[in-house]
């Protein structure tokens, strides 16, 4: 089977030119073959000064540079870019905004601004890239042809605005010598009422439409069991078109991976493909929300995905090699994952905890237990942090557990202690937010440290302004109960509320909640 990596570049975190040639160092000794650099926005292209603005975009120069470097390693390097949804990047600027966006992040189609865009991404890719392969992207483009669009021509099939597009899009891949491929939701959401992951058909009549030279890209990142795996192959191979599986690392879902998750996920998707003939897969490593997880962090993940490509689901055969291969356990490795508490799922406590305001609470109900965990934890991540080459990604975890080792329950004491009228722990409390003062700030230090060590600056903009927040909220929450224990105060206003369940949530059950701007309630919770 031919494997492949897909680094995401666009989630505020455009990855150096270093980093990326030490990773492909990696891969390579890992048996992959390409590696697909997704880039929404983030890379020059000519005549359009505002794509990819203050954004770090790659210049024409870097990205030729990659492309050598993967080349030396015997890896392809295969551009990965958006043709019509997913450039919210861009739709902040008028230049884009007023000519050639429909909805949201989503291109307009039928305009020819639009095409005029797409065909210089084209160029600079054909310039950039000596591979003739393309992503084109186009996946969750759930309100195409529901904004500009609609106000312009009235109300069409979306199948149809989106066949359109693709058409015109396949044609300018096509005139630049590029196959191109393109994630395959929208086709099975426009005919299944929304619904991606599910069996039902697509029409003959769609099916014939999509042009020849397209192929398909089926992701799929959520699930372990095989027999899911095996429907949606089915269903994809009812096109003409050739198939390619798409799987993930699951670590996207803030500072610590999912690697035990993503084993089991990948060991069932690759199995699958084995099975039933699909000849060429790729692992994501989306950093939806910020990648505060570092790139390296999911390496057993992908070094498991790579055993399985080659038929070897042998898990102790693998943390054996694993184990030379990495100078450090798979064990220290999965130690990271812990940092969310469970690691038989998605859930990531670590982020939405970290975050939750002390007062507000709203995450309060779902805390079970205190933050003694993550001491013991913290002294567990050390065996890692002992790593000449991955050292630094345990020392930054090892950090924010000391921070988690007050914060995962400092709301629920805190408000037990108020509304106890117990003045003695409140007087406990202040020193424990002073103290989480100073270990934010040392895992501040560190995580700072982590992100210089892989990532271009532009983008750690927003984590000093979600940690340079928190930290001032804290020193706010505390002055305030200081305050309250002075007599300054007659009550604090906050911690008379009563906290109701959080929307799906269960009392003592750890969730999966990835948005720093619903956490921080800068915006109405959806």
């Amino acid at each position: 089977m031919k494997l492949g990596v897909m680094i995401d570049c666009s989630r505020d975190a455009v990855y150096t030119v270093a980093a990326l040639k030490r990773y492909f160092s990696l891969l390579k000794k890992m048996g992959y073959t390409y590696v697909q650099l997704y880039t929404e926005d983030v890379y020059e292209v000519e005549g359009e000064p505002y794509f990819g603005y203050l954004r770090g975009r790659y210049t024409k120069q870097e990205l030729k540079e990659l492309d050598a470097a993967a080349k030396e390693q015997g890896l392809e390097l295969v551009p990965c870019i958006q043709t019509l949804a997913h450039l919210g990047g861009i739709a902040r600027w008028h230049e884009y905004s007023q000519t050639c966006i429909d909805f949201g992040d989503i291109l307009l189609a039928g305009e020819e601004r639009t095409y005029e865009l797409i065909e210089k991404m084209f160029k600079t890719c054909a310039e950039c890239f000596t591979s003739r392969r393309i992503n084109i992207g186009m996946d969750e483009a759930h309100m195409v042809g529901l904004g500009k669009y609609l106000d312009k021509h009235g109300y069409e099939d979306r199948f149809d605005i989106l066949l359109k597009h693709l058409t015109r899009v396949a044609r300018i891949a096509e005139k630049y010598g590029f196959s191109p491929m393109m994630w395959s939701d929208m086709f099975f959401r426009l005919a299944n009422k929304g619904q991606y992951y599910c069996t039902g058909g697509i029409p003959e009549a769609v099916r014939s439409l999509v042009p020849e030279n397209v192929t398909l890209i089926y992701w799929d990142y959520y699930g372990t069991d095989r027999g899911r795996y095996d429907g949606m192959i089915k269903a994809h191979k009812e096109f003409q078109n050739p198939v390619v599986f798409a799987g993930g690392d699951s670590g996207w879902y803030g500072f610590a991976p999912h690697n035990r998750y993503a084993v089991r996920s990948l060991k069932a998707a690759l199995g699958a493909c084995v099975e039933n003939g699909v000849e060429e897969a790729f692992v994501t490593c989306w950093k939806d929300d910020g990648a505060e997880c570092s790139l390296f962090a999911t390496l057993p993940a992908l070094f498991s995905a790579a055993e399985f490509s080659r038929g070897n689901f042998d898990e102790g055969n693998i943390a054996e090699k694993f184990r030379r291969f990495a100078g450090a356990s798979m064990e220290d490795f999965f130690a990271l994952d812990e940092v969310n508490l469970e690691t038989d799922s998605t859930v990531n406590p670590c982020k939405y905890m970290l975050y939750s305001d002390p007062f507000l609470g709203i995450f309060d109900r779902t805390v079970n237990g205190d933050g003694r965990r993550f001491s013991a934890l913290r002294e567990k991540l050390r065996a890692g942090a002992k790593s000449a080459r991955f050292g630094y990604i345990f020392k930054t975890l090892s950090a924010l557990c000391g921070v988690l080792e007050i914060k995962y329950g400092l709301g629920v004491r805190t408000r037990s202690a108020y509304q106890a009228d117990d003045l003695g722990a409140l007087a406990a409390l202040v020193a424990d937010y002073k103290e989480l003062e100073k270990r934010l700030k040392a895992f501040y230090r560190l995580f700072l440290a982590q992100r210089e060590k892989e990532c271009k600056p532009q983008g750690f903009e927003k984590q000093d302004i979600r940690l340079g927040g928190l930290m001032r909220r804290v020193a706010h929450c505390r002055s305030v109960l200081s305050e309250y224990l002075a007599g300054k105060r007659e009550k604090i206003e906050e911690l008379e509320e009563h906290i109701l369940p959080f929307t799906g949530g269960q009392d003592g059950k750890a969730l999966c909640f990835n948005r720093w701007q619903d956490t921080a309630q800068i915006k109405p919770l959806m």
